[in-house]
């Protein structure tokens, strides 16, 4: 008995032995094949759901800065080189406003190419440069680019995706030559096959009342029958277009001057952090104010900023808006400040503008985030959008509300703003 027991002992220990081997094998003759592969014990029942990595050979990372001028914030471009080298990308692309630019003086161009310079020396990865119209303001700075980069359009091909960096300064402000449109017709041409078409261009050109003036409905004429994204910058805020079924991406800021007011006005500093699958795109707006170090330490900068002068002098206020009696939820407030008796120009003045809550609150901003506004009287114009969020104005949409309360000239609400006084709107339903 004793003899049959420790026979049938051995005998499972011997086929356990033979299927973990078996096991094992398979893992490591895998792992041969492919070098990705996890080799480990995989047994009945293992703690994972699954051993198919998300490590796909065609996946691509990369990293968009955006706008760094237009009054500069210091201590911002200069740690986000240091967060995006974290975040490790295999490059860096940019969507232009570089440098403050807006000069003629050689010795202040040298001067602030160097600084930037001296940022971008410091990624892990490399990085792509694209002119926007702080960076070409001017016949001296075209100059200046062209002897320090060379083109300020070009494209290239990685992993099956082609990337097209568009100059949306090109021989003037917000325009795109035949020229630059015959160059990326050839290239379209010759990479009809890629799998998808990244375009990084500065300005949102879409966003125009004249496509064709300014150049853009011929370049994207050649977009047409393909997978694209578009990703700009200049606006110094986040918002996302959809045109001819493809996803325009237009980003906030990395540095540049902003009220900074938050993600409901898509104004925060970020990186766009793009990985690029078989299927498209997948983008993670990255909020710079979210990424720390292992050791939780601040990020080491000298980098200086440009002052930005308050002329407004506003006073703090805030406010509540009602629609029949209820608060108003997601309502785009913006405030016409009424001229002087001897202004030459006697139109109300768009001032500050206003995102209200939940309840119906309101904090309205003129230079800076949630600031106030100037004392005096004012036309509001309200204006709420189908998803409630904040309404730029880039691109013509339908307000919920009745279409009288989006215009100034037909608004009938008025204010007077003084210090400590608390605003109130209410409006009825027609």
């Amino acid at each position: 008995m004793k003899r049959l027991l420790l026979g049938s002992v051995v005998g499972v220990v011997i086929l356990f032995a033979v299927v973990l081997a078996r096991v094992s094998t398979t893992n490591a003759n895998q792992a041969k094949d492919d070098p990705n592969a996890v080799v480990v014990t995989v047994e009945d029942k293992n703690p994972w759901t699954s051993l198919k990595l998300n490590n796909d050979n065609n996946t691509i990372r990369f990293a968009i800065v955006s706008d760094r001028t237009g009054g500069h914030r210091p201590k911002v471009f200069s740690k986000a080189v240091q967060q995006i080298n974290l975040l490790q990308p295999e490059f860096v692309l940019s969507v232009g406003d570089l440098i403050e630019g807006y000069t003629t003086k050689q010795d202040v161009i040298d001067k602030e190419w160097k600084e930037f310079g001296a940022y971008v020396a410091k990624f892990d990865m490399p990085f792509f440069y694209v002119p926007g119209n702080h960076d070409l303001t001017n016949k001296e700075l075209n100059a200046d680019w062209k002897e320090r980069f060379g083109r300020k359009f070009y494209h290239f091909v990685y992993k099956n995706v082609l990337f097209l960096a568009v100059n949306s300064e090109d021989t003037k402000a917000s325009n795109v030559t035949e020229e630059q449109t015959t160059y990326f017709k050839k290239v379209l041409e010759e990479n009809k096959n890629v799998r998808w078409t990244v375009v990084l261009t500065h300005k949102p050109l879409w966003a125009a009342a004249d496509l064709d003036k300014n150049g853009w409905s011929g370049f994207e004429t050649l977009l047409a029958g393909r997978s694209y994204s578009v990703f700009c910058g200049h606006v110094h805020r986040y918002q996302k277009f959809t045109r001819n079924g493809m996803n325009y991406y237009q980003l906030a800021t990395t540095g540049g001057g902003s009220r900074m007011r938050g993600a409901e006005y898509g104004e925060f500093d970020q990186v766009a952090l793009v990985t690029m699958k078989d299927k498209g795109p997948i983008i993670a707006n990255v909020d710079l104010n979210g990424v720390y170090a292992e050791d939780l330490k601040e990020f080491s900068s000298d980098e200086e900023g440009v002052p930005v002068r308050n002329t407004t002098k506003p006073v703090p206020v805030q406010g509540t808006i009602e629609y029949d009696g209820l608060p108003l939820k997601g309502a785009t407030l913006t405030f016409f400040k009424k001229p002087a008796a001897d202004a030459v120009n006697q139109q109300y003045r768009s001032t500050g503008d206003a995102l209200s809550d939940a309840s119906g609150a309101f904090k309205p901003s003129s230079s800076r985030g949630f600031d106030g506004l100037p004392e005096g009287e004012y036309k509001v114009t309200v204006f709420l959008t189908e998803s409630g969020r904040y309404y730029s104005g880039q691109v013509k949409e339908m307000s919920k509300l009745a279409e009288k309360f989006a215009d100034v000239k037909t608004t009938p609400l008025t204010v007077t703003v003084k210090a400590g006084e608390p605003i109130k709107l209410k409006l009825e339903k027609q």
